[in-house]
């Protein structure tokens, strides 16, 4: 048999891939297996179920390579992300955004309102507004392109001054993605993802990850994670495996696609205003090209219309599936004001779409419909 490939030099279109596979050897298998154990002998190094599995392993290798640092499944985004507070003790300073993911806001709120850690609200596209309320904070929580309103932080600079400030800096990178920013290059401490969006990418399962290169940190995570029981079936997390797979060329689709709908959108009169860091004319375009490789398969756009317009449009695409959520190979659209902890910074007729893999005409079509369905004119 040949020797095995050195990951580390591998684009990451390749390592989506090639990550994660099992050991050549004759008659072996060319996928890892669907370990299905809660019990093991005594002796190896798992122990029991809840400490590790085979398959976990195959899914922390892949995102590990893809995000540079060691990872960790969780049976959640929002248990990943509850993993990373648990380590904050009681009052500790978090500067996090003030209009970001509503799961991580809406717990934030609670912690805050508890008053288990205080959070200082913020704008973090507002670089200014963000290192002025660093200085006596535990924790840096940033997510970029911020979901939904898809502002972009400029990570170098704010990530570069938490880590001088002795802040621990956390980077939520679902949106992103490894195949367009590496926060853990950057200097951030963790990296979050919900593998339920792009890296699993069909719609089809719950999970969650962090990465590390501090391994005192990715022990003290790892110990979260085994007496807070927040894991990972191993059957969500070998299909995420498979879904990895085609990561990069579902990516690569659904981002050519955003910008090309992003031009229509932002051409036409029914529409108030496009967010989108792919536009030339966007706010953020120069500072994402500064460090992305790319712009994301995110859309969000403000409709000349009512609510009920809104809502009525979003029920009227026929391809396009109204629904809470996004990363699938399908394309997905919905009214995100219609949720009750959404921001209130975010506009009530603002629609954030997903972008999917289908053919781009389809969709424009599919967008023409549900505006003369809704008579948005």
């Amino acid at each position: 048999m040949s020797g095995e490939v050195d990951l580390s030099k591998l684009t990451t279109e390749t390592q989506v891939v090639a990550a994660g596979r099992p050991a050549k050897q004759p008659d072996g298998a060319l996928n890892p297996p669907i370990a299905l154990n809660s019990t093991f002998h005594e002796g190896g190094p798992i122990g029991y179920g809840r400490y590790g599995n085979e398959t976990w392993s195959a899914l922390e290798d892949a995102i590990s390579i893809l995000e540079g640092g060691k990872s960790l499944i969780f049976s959640s985004g929002m248990a990943a992300i509850s993993s990373v507070f648990s380590l904050l003790p009681d009052g500790a300073v978090v500067v996090a955004a003030n209009n970001g993911y509503q799961g991580t806001t809406t717990l934030l709120q609670k912690l805050h309102e508890s008053k288990r850690l205080e959070v200082r609200f913020v704008n973090l596209a507002n670089t200014d507004e963000t290192l002025s309320a660093i200085p006596g904070a535990q924790m840096l929580y940033l997510e970029s392109p911020i979901n939904p309103l898809l502002e972009v932080v400029d990570l170098p600079t704010v990530i570069r001054a938490g880590k001088a400030a002795g802040c621990g800096v956390a980077v939520d990178n679902t949106l992103a993605t490894p195949l367009l920013q590496k926060p853990l290059t950057l200097g951030a401490d963790i990296v979050i993802h919900s593998v339920t969006k792009y890296l699993s990418g069909h719609s089809d399962l719950i999970l969650g990850s962090l990465s590390t290169t501090d391994p005192e940190l990715y022990a003290r995570l790892e110990q979260s994670r085994r007496f807070g029981g927040a894991i990972a079936g191993p059957f969500e997390v070998w299909i995420a495996l498979r879904g990895i797979r085609t990561f990069a060329i579902r990516m690569q689709r659904s981002q050519e696609n955003a910008l090309e709908l992003a031009t229509r959108l932002s051409k036409d009169g029914r529409i108030t205003k496009v967010r989108y860091p792919g536009l030339p004319t966007d706010p953020y375009n120069l500072i994402a090209k500064s460090f992305m490789k790319g712009f994301g398969a995110m859309i969000s756009f403000d409709v000349k219309g009512t609510v009920d317009q809104v809502d009525l449009m979003c029920n009227s695409s026929r391809l396009i599936t109204n629904a809470t959520s996004l990363g699938g190979v399908e394309s997905i659209w919905e009214r995100r004001r219609r949720w009750a902890t959404e921001s209130k910074l975010v506009p009530e007729n603002l629609v954030r779409f997903s972008v999917g893999i289908e053919n781009v005409d389809d969709l424009w079509a599919d967008i023409e419909h549900a505006f003369t369905a809704a008579k948005i004119k």
